[in-house]
């Protein structure tokens, strides 16, 4: 009906004028001060309306303005050793539109980085006190040091739990690349342990990898992830499943947003596992470990229900896949991205199908983390 505008078309107006999103697809935010936006909306809504979107406006600023900022630093009684457990006991209580910032270590002890030629003071205390403190009973399956569990309230099994990756700072002045026989892809190749030190430059954002190779740095999180559904257990860290996890996926740098399916209630949210930057397929078993520093906001949404991990770049819509078979996990990426494609932006499964084919590229994620991961890249410029 022309010149007429819903309450619930109110509400969502408030909301798209605030930045915020009610599900993944909606491209960019427009971020305009109250009277711009009040101003905007005139046009398209009638006098009676005017009031209500005002109101609508208010309460959504009031919200964005309650919004709090919480800090959470790696240390023996803030991080989960190894795991994601829906056991486990939140070390953080937040609220979905609240924002965290994240001081994360390393994966690798005080001694093994001494052994590669760390110097004692360059290597962080908060990982000695790691070391020190955290009992052998609470450390593993996996080997991922990782900070939370975070409790975001109001998230209910089913939900999704949207993840705007802010900021990523590097924490140290160095990355490590190790492998070892028995992990890695061609662990057969290489029948010993090597672990080489990479001196990180800050001001430039490159990797001084070798003389003459300087690598540029696209810092993200290898491992973010949500506790599994109870019957799981105690999840080993290293496998990316259903809850993502160690998904090792080098897309999730600053500005980009991930979307976790929800299975517990409060989601418990890790995050660790850090890395200056990776080569798909991470074939050695590692990539640029390091510590970071990430800023990440959280949003829950009762009305959007996943099955699976997915992201969004500024350029990209993400799908993801994964499973001991490479075969499998490349069969379930393709298949959540046509699924996103007709429930997201209306296509018919056939025509989803063929849309992936001729303008989707595959990539291998990673292969040497038991689990292979496999996503799918769409380009949002193709859809008008």
């Amino acid at each position: 009906m022309a010149g007429f505008i819903t309450a619930n078309h109110t509400l969502r107006l408030a909301w798209v004028f605030m930045g915020r999103r009610d599900k993944p697809g909606d491209d960019g935010f427009i971020l305009s001060p109250y009277k711009i936006a009040l101003r905007s909306a005139q046009p398209c809504i009638g006098d009676i309306m005017k009031p209500l979107f005002a109101l609508a406006m208010a309460l959504a600023f009031a919200t964005s303005a309650h919004a709090e900022t919480f800090t959470l630093n790696a240390a023996p009684d803030t991080v989960a050793w190894g795991n994601y457990d829906a056991s486990a006991k939140p070390v953080l209580h937040i609220k979905s539109g609240d924002t965290v910032v994240f001081r994360t270590l390393l994966t690798n002890s005080p001694k093994g980085l001494a052994k590669a030629g760390v110097a004692d003071a360059d290597i962080e205390q908060a990982l000695k006190d790691v070391f020190d403190k955290v009992p052998l009973s609470a450390r593993g399956p996996g080997g991922h040091i990782l900070n939370g569990p975070v409790y975001i309230e109001g998230a209910e099994p089913g939900d999704t739990l949207e993840i705007r990756i802010d900021k990523i700072e590097l924490a140290i002045p160095y990355a490590y690349n190790a492998f070892r026989y028995g992990a890695g892809l061609l662990t057969d190749d290489f029948p010993y342990a090597r672990m080489k030190i990479i001196p990180l430059d800050k001001k430039k954002m490159v990797a001084h990898f070798a003389p003459g190779i300087d690598i540029p740095l696209h810092p993200f999180f290898g491992s973010m992830g949500v506790a599994p559904p109870p019957d799981f257990g105690k999840y080993d860290s290293a496998p990316p499943t259903i809850i993502g996890g160690n998904m090792d996926n080098k897309e999730l740098v600053a500005g980009t947003t991930l979307y976790l399916p929800v299975w517990n209630k409060g989601a418990l949210f890790e995050i660790g596992d850090g890395h200056a930057g990776q080569g798909n397929g991470e074939v050695d078993i590692t990539a640029m470990e390091t510590s970071l520093i990430g800023t990440l906001t959280f949003i829950v949404h009762h009305d959007m229900h996943i099955k699976y991990p997915r992201a969004e770049t500024p350029k990209f819509y993400i799908a993801m896949g994964f499973d001991d078979d490479l075969s499998i996990a490349t069969h379930k990426a393709v298949r959540e991205m046509i699924d996103f494609l007709v429930n997201d932006k209306g296509m018919t499964r056939d025509d989803a199908y063929m849309l992936t084919s001729v303008a989707g590229d595959v990539d291998i994620t990673e292969i040497v983390d038991r689990n292979k991961g496999v996503h799918v890249m769409m380009p949002k410029g193709i859809f008008k």
